[in-house]
């Protein structure tokens, strides 16, 4: 089975082609400045070029569903719907904090946490077995304080994603590792996708959402700009 992976949650902009478990073809950027909404087509175009295929080759697209970027989550979901829509193929979704974790397991931690910044000092969140890849504590916005995580004291965990850092410092957590340079990519997508590819455990196109998780807050303008 050939897929199509979209990974547009945070400030890597990210493609794969598979085949099956095998990654064919990576296109990705970390930018500062949310390139998606450039980049994101022309990523696919490469990245159907490297793996030498068309998008009529394709059997089904999957996107990371979040939580992320609200900006860099609408553009994901939309282009994957464009995809599956026009070449009526299935469409699969996969919590973005999962495939954060790929690199990291069976690496003797006990636990993986991804952390994405969340403005302020709020973060998304999920905590995961550090063998298994099992959920442990489900996807939230949480508000950073000393006594976060207290509850896994004497666990080996690591701290992982740009929330990471904001986390070092404040977080009293002993044996625990701080990893800021991770960020969800295309090519972590793909186990998860094949998997739900064979349950055939799909979305419903016409109705996806993004995993916001929690409003869009936009800037108030001044009342002299109104």
């Amino acid at each position: 089975m050939k897929i199509l992976h979209l990974e547009t949650s945070s400030k890597n902009c990210s493609v794969a082609i598979s085949d099956g478990e095998k990654l064919l073809c990576l296109c990705e950027e970390i930018s500062e400045n949310y390139k998606q909404s450039e980049s994101l087509h022309t990523f696919v175009e490469w990245a159907l070029q490297g793996a030498e295929i068309s998008l009529g080759d394709l059997d089904a697209v999957s996107v990371g569903k979040g939580p992320g970027s609200y900006t860099g989550l609408r553009i994901g979901a939309a282009s994957a719907k464009g995809f599956c829509y026009g070449l009526k193929i299935p469409m699969i979704a996969v919590n973005s904090l999962e495939t954060m974790i790929e690199p990291f397991l069976n690496q003797n931690y006990d636990l993986i946490i991804p952390l994405v910044d969340a403005r302020r000092m709020e973060v998304y969140c999920a905590v995961f077995d550090g063998i298994s890849g099992e959920m442990i504590s489900e996807t939230e916005a949480k508000i950073l304080d000393e006594s976060s995580f207290r509850d896994f004291v004497g666990k080996k965990i690591i701290f992982i994603g740009d929330g990471a850092k904001k986390a070092k410092d404040l977080l009293q957590v002993e044996n625990a590792e701080f990893k800021e340079d991770v960020f969800p990519s295309a090519k972590y997508l793909i186990r998860k996708s094949v998997q739900k590819f064979n349950q055939k455990d799909f979305e419903d196109i016409a109705y996806f959402e993004p995993f916001y998780l929690k409003d869009f807050q936009g800037v108030k303008k001044k009342k002299s700009e109104e």
